[in-house]
């Protein structure tokens, strides 16, 4: 060893101990000169460092925390290692991060760029990697303005001078292997915005698992642990038309469906062994989960989301959330999520601003910024932008099982003014409020996820009448697999608000939906923001006294389950939660106690049965030839009554709004035969009056344009069904 330095402090020097150089490579690890070969190190805690192969020590340059070493005869190890002692007189061996090449295919950076890459996040973010035999953690970020990024972490003291990556040139790519780094480690990008030289310090947009709130740094998890078992339900999902399948899905907040003694959160696999009983038991097909991507704030129920590659670290481990959808699988229950494109929070450890500049949103508040919400809008034009949303659908959908996602807000996408005053929005390059990059994503979306992954749906929560939104993209829609029927939603619910002296001036608040019922392949919700923010519980919506409210709701539920349409029902309106929902406590279960809410849950478990076990409820959800009015004219009465047809079979439903029974009521029916009542909302079994209907045999008395009729009695605030034996 010499103890002449090849390399003075000069201005590259200074740039890695001031954190201030974008490619430390050039500066440190081995290098030639003069047919010659020389070591530089950068160790701020290092008191002595050594080669660990050959026990040969590294010189100091005096007054600095850079080591030197010129190789003479020892010739170096394809990967030396390096020993040296902090300051504490702790021992430390590894090898040198930068004798490492260039990790990253350029075949994965130019997909990327060309925003097509759908599993970028297996590439960029922090992974478990193997680089020449040698096992570590491989970082990669995409931040192109930014003037330097640091790897910190609690293996180097959250200092960004121990590891600085290095950029891979325009792509806007940065790379750094970390040798001996392991699972379990925590880390946080630090970044140098070039402009101000402020020094951010943000999370890893493509971490897959975070701290427990508040604490927000990213987690290095093993992606390839877990063994499904879930293989007889993915074929089925295949297969199976879905749209000609039944789907009930009970919507679901796992932060206060259920809570421990102490009021703590249930971990994911407590909750699917909890919670896969109750959903079996009902008779539901599917779960729907408010966003458990994670979020800093409770009181965001998710939908202020920070990590889009990542369930919230409140329930456990990503391996304890595939244990939960596995145990979904298991017992034949599919498991939809809530995901949010829409808008991200600014939080300063995250996305905003990310490297200084407006990077994953638009500069232009009149594009980049939701003024209610308080959040920032992605540019959808910006591939890397695109791509990282798309990535994050596919990862869902692929790396956790996930039978599709319900994708929020996407009203507040799809136009360019919404909920902005004039002059606070920026027109299209046509001058319209259309956001075009927006509808191309979604097209995208739409295309992507149902080519890589058969089978699942993606549910558009769109309140508007934007055309075409669940018709192919080859026709020019937006190509989603089903649209909350919104409009139905809120008709009905002012209809049943009515008290029901006055329903009968409301009539078409009833029927009106089935004028556009098959324009879209619709769901039909009673989700979570029906029963938040003052609006009360379904159970409170409803008029009357206490009885009155329950065969309000009771019947409710009976048009929901066989009206066209896929089902949703959000946790607790099952059973008549008395008061709105509140995220900060557990639904009140104490009130199953009570005939009328133990009641009502039997019914909605009853529905439930009944809708998978009649093809006419469910086949032909999306067709006018399931659905044929009997009759939509009775408002004196408040009386609707309309057949559902399957496959060579049909039913009758029928529906009284008022309180009256309608005794001597006479429909039409198509044929003669025996008409069973297979369906009362009003038996006593449901807490009701019991009006019920012995088998009734048809008369040949043409009616409602029908050849042959039935005379009934209508149960108070009652709905229903019949099947002609």
């Amino acid at each position: 060893m010499k103890n002449t330095s090849i390399y003075p402090l000069d201005t590259e020097s200074l740039k890695i101990s001031e954190a201030r150089h974008h490619d430390p490579f050039s500066v440190l690890g081995r290098h030639q000169l003069n047919n010659k070969t020389f070591i530089k190190v950068y160790l701020p805690y290092a008191e002595t460092v050594k080669l660990n192969h050959n026990n040969a020590l590294l010189q100091r340059l005096e007054g600095t925390d850079f080591f030197e070493y010129e190789v003479e005869k020892d010739p170096l190890p394809q990967h030396y290692q390096l020993s040296w002692i902090d300051k504490s007189g702790n021992t430390h061996l590894n090898y040198d991060p930068y004798d490492f090449p260039v990790q990253l295919p350029e075949f994965d950076q130019h997909l990327f760029g060309e925003g097509k890459h759908w599993h970028v996040y297996q590439k960029l973010g922090g992974h478990l990697h193997t680089a020449d035999g040698i096992e570590g953690v491989l970082f990669t970020l995409w931040a192109p303005n930014a003037g330097r990024i640091s790897v910190v972490g609690d293996f180097n003291h959250w200092d960004g001078r121990c590891h600085a990556m290095r950029s891979l040139g325009g792509g806007g790519i940065w790379e750094l292997f970390i040798p001996g780094l392991k699972e379990g480690c925590l880390y946080k990008f630090e970044i140098l915005n070039r402009f101000s030289n402020e020094i951010l310090l943000k999370t890893d947009p493509y971490g897959q698992q975070f701290e427990f709130r508040p604490n927000t740094s990213s987690i290095v998890v093993h992606e390839r642990n877990y063994a499904w078992h879930d293989q007889q339900w993915l074929a089925k999902r295949t297969n199976n038309n879905w749209l000609h399948e039944p789907m009930s899905i009970y919507e679901v907040h796992l932060g206060s469906w259920r809570l421990d003694d102490q009021g703590n959160f249930f971990n994911y696999r407590e909750l699917a062994n909890q919670l896969v009983e109750y959903v079996k038991e009902l008779g539901f097909t599917h779960i729907e989960l408010l966003p458990i991507t994670e979020h800093p704030l409770d009181a965001s129920w998710g939908y202020q989301t920070t990590g889009y590659f990542a369930p919230t670290s409140r329930f456990g481990s990503p391996d304890d959330f595939r244990y939960f959808i596995d145990t979904f699988h298991q017992n034949d229950i599919g498991v939809i999520l809530d995901w949010v494109p829409a808008h991200f929070p600014k939080d300063a450890f995250g996305l905003a601003r990310f490297d200084g500049s407006a990077l994953y949103e638009h500069e232009d508040p009149r594009k980049g910024e939701h003024r209610d919400w308080g959040t920032l809008i992605y540019n959808y034009g910006r591939n890397e932008v695109k791509n990282f949303l798309l990535a994050s659908a596919i990862f869902w959908l692929e790396e956790f099982h996930l039978d599709g996602l319900r994708v929020d807000a996407v009203a507040s996408m799809l136009y360019l003014d919404y909920s902005r005053e004039e002059g606070d929005w920026l027109p299209n390059r046509y001058g319209g409020n259309e956001n075009l990059e927006a509808i191309d994503f979604f097209r995208e979306l739409n295309t992507v996820t149902h080519e890589q992954q058969p089978g699942t749906v993606i549910m558009a929560e769109e309140s508007t009448s934007w055309p075409q939104v669940t018709r192919p993209t080859y026709t020019g829609g937006l190509g989603f697999s089903m649209k909350w029927n919104m409009g139905w939603m809120n008709d009905i619910l002012v209809y049943m608000q009515e008290d029901p002296v006055h329903r009968r001036y409301h009539h078409d608040q009833l029927t009106f939906g089935m004028l556009y019922a098959f324009t879209e392949n619709f769901a039909l919700p009673f989700s979570h923001d029906e029963v938040v923010h003052g609006k009360g519980s379904m159970l409170n919506k409803m008029p009357g006294d206490e009885w009155q409210k329950f065969a309000n709701l009771r019947l409710l539920y009976t048009m929901m389950y066989t009206y066209p349409g896929k089902k949703l029902l959000f946790m607790g309106c099952e059973f008549g939660q008395g008061t709105q929902w509140d995220f900060n406590k557990s639904l009140d279960w104490y009130v199953l106690d009570y005939p009328l809410h133990h009641g009502l849950q039997k019914l909605v478990k009853d529905l439930n049965n009944l809708y998978k076990i009649y093809p006419a409820l469910y086949y032909h959800d999306f067709d006018h030839t399931g659905f044929e009015w009997i009759d939509c004219h009775d408002y004196e009465q408040s009386v609707i009554s309309y057949r559902r047809k399957g496959n060579n079979e049909e039913l009758i439903i029928i529906l009284n709004f008022t309180p009256v029974v309608r005794e001597n009521y006479r429909i039409g029916v198509p044929v003669l035969g025996n008409y069973q009542e297979i369906f009362n909302s009003d038996s006593v079994n449901y807490a009701g009056s019991q009006i019920t209907n012995a088998n009734v045999h048809s008369d040949e008395i043409p009616w409602m344009n029908l050849s042959h009729s039935i005379n009934l009695t209508l149960p108070p605030l009652g709905g229903i069904i019949l099947k002609c034996q």
